[in-house]
């Protein structure tokens, strides 16, 4: 081997997903490669360890696609639906177990957030470069983090002030005028104590609207965040800190100076949502018996957001402030048997105010909001010599606003075999509504808000059975999985937008509302260094709208996806696609127009979508290419009654597919440790 075959091997870094090669060091006049190691870095991980249904998402998962943020992280996972809102802001949700984000816990390593005013918006606050991996855990979750987990938890945990020295850059431009730069670094200041910093910046130059409606297809978003972060670790203490900013200004609209039926737009329908969001936090952990896991724990967090809104006639003002702590409890009394106990405390303030210069109505809204939660939990594990791991939890909290609450869970994982696990699940979960808080893009259409007398908190089921095993076929592994889960509601917040096509009405549906989600799943690696996985899931929703049981709308009922991953040249190059179908669904019923026909379609039809993207890697970075959408398939109008957006028929609701075409974009990575 020659001095530039050395070289080149020694410098190849696996960043987009395949591993990292490490080498010993050599003077500049070694010509001989002393030592490679190469280890193969698995993008999803599934967490066989754990008692609950759990996967482990890496950051060389995340690098499969642009993953701007925490939003556009979920491209290539056949669990997690990332859709649009409404039409008109950009708002975006999360589907887990075919129901709303809302149901799902949302941590940031391990600590409650993008609760209520965060939820609209939430996942964009995450930039993709600032995530070391995230777990998402299905079905009723662990009693630790709370009771508001009903579908799952989705934790982040961001890169680690305490690991080895690093500097990371990242910048991103696509072909419609997004801009974005992410930097971060850690510096051990001695050899405990060492701090990180993280930073994220993006902007959009242009206005897009391919459909002719004088809408923006996007909204134009400028933001600015920071995180600083401090770690000392002791040999029986551990303490972390950390402080987050950001700043989100967000404009869309009518675009002014468009034109629409060839009559200049002259007093444009504009919507403009500034947004600025402080987070604090501390952990503090106490090992007083390491040979048993035993320790004390102490989270404490608080939150403060604010927003300023704007859509058309309607101006919304906004703020919540949050403050949560944690104590806990863990010891390992023998090789079978463990405890954790805990008391948490969740303090919640919101303040809303609502003002229409217009003929819209206004809902009656409670200007302020607060709720006091404190509880406490017991969780007993049972593990068998690996074979069966038993976790039973039960937590009580009190709510000032609604009283007790009483939450019990279980899981189970079996391995008769090696080659075979099979998980159990079952809980309750519950969850307190801050309706406008949480639905304020609704703001964007000229619906009636109405909140309905009976509104109060939400109380659920969930029951779940996943089994997963793996083959030796033609001398290579074959992962399979085949799970079902089922929701029911005893009272659960319902948003009709099927009663009156002019209303958004939300009431406390009581027993009407269920979920069935199916879901297999496949993973083979059909050649060296090549993986394939294909998924299916079906997903039967159904509420009761006063009219029988009927499916949930803007919902697919299937979905088809295909992921592969070809890392040849041992890893210098990276290609990923990602082709994902899905299914055909309801729309909410439609009204009949003037002419006689109808104001949309009764059902969406099934679309695909393509994503591509091709990573060059070098020694301390890399560059990709990459393309989204690439079917070109988008939603024709969104948008109802663009026309005349401060009339009664204006809608940006009726959203359930992209609204873009085909996006181009280009970026680099660099990354350098010590």
């Amino acid at each position: 081997m020659n001095r530039f075959e050395s070289l080149f091997l020694i410098g190849t870094v696996f960043a987009a997903g395949g591993g990292t090669a490490y080498a010993t060091e050599m003077p500049d006049t070694v010509t001989t490669l002393q030592e490679v190691v190469v280890r193969q870095r698995q993008g999803v991980t599934r967490m066989r360890g754990k008692a609950e249904n759990s996967q482990l998402i890496t950051s060389a998962e995340l690098k499969r696609a642009a993953c701007c943020n925490l939003g556009e992280s979920f491209t290539t996972n056949p669990s997690v639906d990332v859709s649009y809102s409404d039409a008109a802001t950009g708002a975006r949700q999360i589907r887990l177990l075919g129901l709303s984000g809302t149901y799902v816990q949302m941590l940031t390593e391990n600590i409650p957030n993008l609760r209520g005013a965060a939820a609209p918006f939430g996942l964009s606050y995450i930039p993709g470069p600032w995530m070391q991996s995230i777990q998402v855990s299905k079905g009723a979750s662990s009693v630790k983090n709370g009771y508001e987990s009903l579908t799952g938890q989705i934790n982040i945990e961001f890169l680690k002030p305490q690991s080895d020295p690093s500097l990371q850059l990242n910048a991103y431009v696509d072909h419609l005028g997004k801009l974005e730069a992410n930097a971060s670094g850690n510096l051990n200041l001695s050899e405990r104590t060492s701090t990180g910093l993280l930073l994220h910046g993006e902007h959009s130059t242009m206005t897009h609207d391919s459909n002719g409606d004088t809408f923006a297809d996007m909204p134009r978003v400028s933001q600015f965040s920071a995180m600083n972060r401090w770690a000392w670790m002791g040999d029986n203490y551990v303490f972390q800190a950390g402080a987050k900013y950001l700043y989100e200004n967000r404009r869309s609209g009518q675009i002014s100076g468009s034109h629409n039926h060839g009559h200049e737009v002259s007093d444009p329908y504009l919507i403009g949502l500034r947004t600025h969001r402080v987070e604090g936090f501390t952990k503090n952990a106490y090992f007083f018996d390491k040979e048993h896991d035993g320790n004390v724990a102490l989270i404490l967090s608080a939150t403060h957001h604010n927003l300023d809104a704007t859509y058309g006639l309607r101006t919304f003002d906004l703020g919540q402030s949050t403050l949560y702590g944690s104590l806990m409890f863990e010891r390992k009394w023998t090789d079978a048997h463990s405890l954790s106990a805990g008391l948490s405390v969740n303090y919640d303030y919101v303040s809303q105010s609502l003002v229409s210069s217009g003929e819209l109505s206004v809902p009656a809204l409670s200007p302020i909001e607060r709720e006091w939660v404190p509880g406490g939990y017991v969780q007993y594990t049972l593990d068998l010599d690996k074979k069966l791991l038993v976790m039973a939890g039960l937590r009580y909290d009190y709510s000032s606003v609604y009283g007790s609450m009483v939450t019990p869970r279980f899981h189970m994982r079996w391995n008769p075999v090696s080659q075979f696990t099979l998980n159990l699940s079952a809980g309750r979960g519950f969850r307190s509504p801050h309706v406008l808080a949480e639905n304020h893009f609704l703001l964007a259409s000229s619906r009636r808000i109405i909140l309905a007398d009976n509104i109060t908190r939400e109380d659920g089921f969930n029951t779940g059975a996943t089994a997963s095993t793996f083959l030796n076929v033609a001398g290579k592994t074959l992962n399979l999985t085949a799970e079902y889960y089922y929701t029911r509601f005893r009272h659960q917040l319902t948003l009709d937008l099927d009663s009156d096509p002019h209303a958004a009405i939300f009431s406390d549906m009581k027993g009407g509302s269920r979920s069935h989600t199916f879901q297999i799943e496949a993973t083979y690696p059909f050649f060296e260094d090549f993986t394939f996985t294909a998924a299916y899931r079906l997903t039967d929703v159904k509420a009761d709208y006063g009219k029988g049981m009927v499916e949930r709308p803007l919902t697919s009922r299937d979905k088809w996806l295909a992921t592969a991953s070809w890392a040849p040249m041992m890893g210098l190059w990276q290609f990923d696609l990602t082709l994902a179908v899905n299914g055909a669904g309801r729309m909410p019923d439609p009204y009949t127009l003037p002419d006689g026909s109808l104001s949309w379609q009764p059902r969406f039809k099934a679309y695909p979508t393509l994503n591509l993207q091709a990573t060059r890697n070098f020694r301390h970075w890399s560059i990709y290419l990459g393309g989204e959408n690439l079917t070109g398939y988008r939603q024709k109008n969104p948008i109802m009654g663009a026309d005349n957006p401060f009339g009664p028929d204006f809608d940006a609701t009726m959203v359930y597919g992209p609204m873009h075409g085909a996006m181009v974009y280009a970026g680099f990575r660099y990354n350098i440790s010590k």
